[in-house]
């Protein structure tokens, strides 16, 4: 139980260290996968990364890049502390005796484990989240930059009342576990991997913090990297109009998206992605690392 509370407070610290660096990329990130695709002879309303940041600020301030915070932030302790006490439990299960490191594969199936957990929290969380963040480049006037929801508690209350109930809160549940899944294992496989190649063998106790943000940054990239495109699909399906939908599932948005845009709009917005990662993810697992450090 000791180790319990010490992975959830860990975790909380952590997550929320990585939300207050990640969001503003995570926000341009959501723009891009979800503007609309341009009629013939039109230009797309964001023309890249740097554009769409442009356009958020004039439009709607420094505060526009952290729309939608509210939600993860509110659910930020239940995710991070889940995805780090589900590993951490796992951990438990696999490790032949206490104390004795686990290998890059066991951190594997614990990250695939952590995975599953976190998705069932995610999956609403970031449905909310998506739509506060992609409502102005959905709007169909730019100029008015028309606003549909006035907050996260407001998009909930829309969806459980218009679109199906609580089920309407976990559209998008099957691509979001297809992220959650292989990208957790690959980040904590990673993780691992690299903090025994910066200590030099099994033992990582040691490891000083610019190691730990080294490893940290890097197994995050790993994480987008791996699973990039199920996150596209998640959030056009999480933004997508419930009454008069483009997509009737993850298969089929796979197929149009691949269909009109071919691979590249299966990465859209992965330069914001990959420029959040690193960052969000070093401060998150240093954050871990110190504060569980810290608790003994």
């Amino acid at each position: 139980m000791a180790d319990v509370v010490k992975d959830l407070t860990s975790g909380t610290i952590g997550g929320a260290a990585q939300l207050i660096v990640g969001h503003p990329f995570d926000t341009i990130k959501v723009k891009l996968q979800s503007q609309p695709v341009p009629l013939p002879g039109q230009l797309p309303k964001y023309s890249g990364a740097m554009d769409a940041v442009k356009q958020t600020i004039a439009a709607e301030g420094p505060r526009g890049l952290y729309k939608g915070m509210g939600a993860p932030l509110a659910t930020v302790a239940a995710f991070n502390a889940v995805l780090f006490t589900v590993r951490g439990q796992m951990e438990a299960l696999l490790r032949s005796e206490p104390g004795v490191p686990l290998t890059v594969q066991q951190q594997v199936v614990c990250g695939a484990g952590a995975g599953v957990s976190v998705s069932f929290l995610a999956c609403p969380t970031e449905l909310i989240k998506c739509r506060l963040q992609a409502q102005s480049a959905l709007s169909s006037s730019a100029a008015t930059g028309a606003v549909k929801y006035g907050g996260p508690m407001d998009v909930a209350r829309h969806v459980l009342r218009s679109e199906g109930g609580l089920r309407g809160l976990f559209k998008g549940l099957v691509p979001t576990l297809a992220r959650e899944v292989p990208g957790n294992a690959a980040m904590f496989g990673v993780y691992e991997a690299l903090k025994k190649t910066l200590a030099g063998g099994p033992d990582t106790s040691k490891l000083g913090r610019g190691s730990l943000i080294v490893a940290g940054g890097l197994a995050g990239a790993s994480f987008w990297a791996f699973v990039y495109p199920t996150d596209v699909i998640k959030s056009v399906l999480q933004v997508d109009d419930y009454r008069n939908p483009k997509f009737s599932g993850s298969i089929n948005a796979f197929k149009k998206i691949f269909a009109t845009e071919g691979l590249k709009g299966l990465y859209k917005g992965f330069g914001p992605a990959m420029a959040r990662s690193v960052p969000a993810n070093a401060a998150c697992f240093l954050a871990y690392e110190v504060t569980r450090s810290s608790l003994g």
